[in-house]
Parts: C-alpha cells; structure tokens; sequence
C-alpha cells in the first residue's frame, strides 16, 4: 500500500483480500487457544445450525488489524483499533476456501497528527465487521 500518499478527510485506502481456508483455521486454534469445533469441524458446524465451518471472529478482525498496520508501517503508530461483528465468515473445505476484503477509508483528522480509518470488511456478499475504526499515529 502506498503509506500516507493522501492522508485528506475521504481518502480511500486500496483493498487488500486475505485468504482463509481451514489450515488457517487450524492453525489459528492453536494460536489462540480456542479449538470449539465450528470451526474445524464441518458436522459439528452444521449440527448446530451453521452453514458450514467458520472463522473465528477474532480471526477476522486479526485481519483488520494486519490491514491498519501494514498500511501505518508499525503496529505501534495504532492507538485505537475496535470492531463490531455483523456476519460470519463461512470457509468451505476445498482449494479456494474464503476470501476477506479489507479497505479502508481516512474519515477524520485528530490532534497530535492522529488519523481515524474507517474499515469495511467483506466476505462474499456479507459485511463482516461494522463500526470498524482504527486511531493512527501519523509520522
């Protein structure tokens, strides 16, 4: 991503698709602890009234949040960063799996060269996260 090229008020940020399949999921599991079976597991998933297995919720923003800070350039420059979650992101079990698209507007300047980004996060149809907002730092 270009850092910083139009920081004005509406700047649009380009998306960034990051894909999911199920050893991302897995891996994940380990990563955060969390081994519930919907998602790693496509009949437990589905007998509990899902579509299929799917992402972790906090995968999901994990995503955002590697959206902000690849485009800041350090995860330090992000001193606020929150999310809402408004649909779930669905991974089939074949060679594509899902896809997420992040991107990102600048929707308003702050004191202390501060920057609020608004995040729109997509999978498929479905807007993943809502009220997707991160504070940044500027250099």
């Amino acid at each position: 991503m270009t850092k910083f090229a139009d920081v004005t008020v509406g700047a649009e940020l380009p998306v960034v698709s990051y894909p999911v399949n199920r050893l991302s999921l897995v891996k994940y599991c380990g990563a955060s602890g969390d081994f519930n079976y919907i998602h790693w597991n496509e009949r437990i998933a589905r007998s509990v009234g899902l579509p299929n297995v799917i992402a972790h919720g906090m995968f999901t923003m994990a995503q955002a949040g590697r959206y902000v800070t690849d485009w800041a350039g350090d995860a330090g420059a992000v001193v606020e960063f929150g999310v809402r979650f408004s649909a779930m992101v669905v991974v089939p079990d074949d060679d594509t799996g899902a896809t997420i698209e992040i991107s990102g507007a600048v929707e308003e300047k702050l004191d202390g060269n501060l920057v609020a980004v608004a995040l729109t996060a997509r999978s498929g149809d479905a807007k993943v996260l809502t009220r997707a907002r991160a504070v940044v730092r500027l250099p």
